[in-house]
C-alpha cells in the first residue's frame, strides 16, 4: 500500500484511484509469483474479519451485561477478571451451538 502512495495510485484528498487492486494484485505477483492472491477478495475479507472483531470488542467493552471488562490503555487490550470471562466464554459458546 505504501508502494501504491509512492507510484501515485493514491491520492491523500480522494482516496485509492479506481483500479488500484489491480495494481495492487501486479505488485504482489512480482514479489510473490507462484502465489496466485486476489487483492479484491482477500482484502475484503480482511475487512469482513476487523469488522466482526470489532464488534465483539465493542460489544465487550459497551454491550450490556457484559459489566466487568474493561480497556487497559498501557497495553492496548480488553482485560477482565477470569471469573468474568469464564462466565462470557461459557454463554458465547452454548450461543454458537
Amino acid at each position: 500500500m505504501v508502494d501504491l502512495y509512492s507510484v501515485g495510485t493514491y491520492n491523500a484528498y480522494m482516496g485509492f484511484k479506481v483500479g488500484y487492486l489491480n495494481d495492487l494484485e501486479r505488485m504482489l505477483e512480482k514479489v510473490l509469483p507462484h502465489v496466485i492472491l486476489k487483492a479484491k477478495l482477500n482484502l475484503e475479507s480482511r475487512i469482513r474479519t476487523l469488522k466482526r472483531d470489532w464488534e465483539i470488542v465493542y460489544d465487550l467493552l459497551n454491550g450490556k451485561d457484559n459489566s466487568g471488562f474493561g480497556w487497559d490503555e498501557h497495553r492496548q487490550m480488553v482485560v477482565a477478571e477470569d471469573v468474568v470471562w469464564k462466565s462470557y466464554i461459557s454463554v458465547r459458546i452454548i450461543s454458537c451451538l
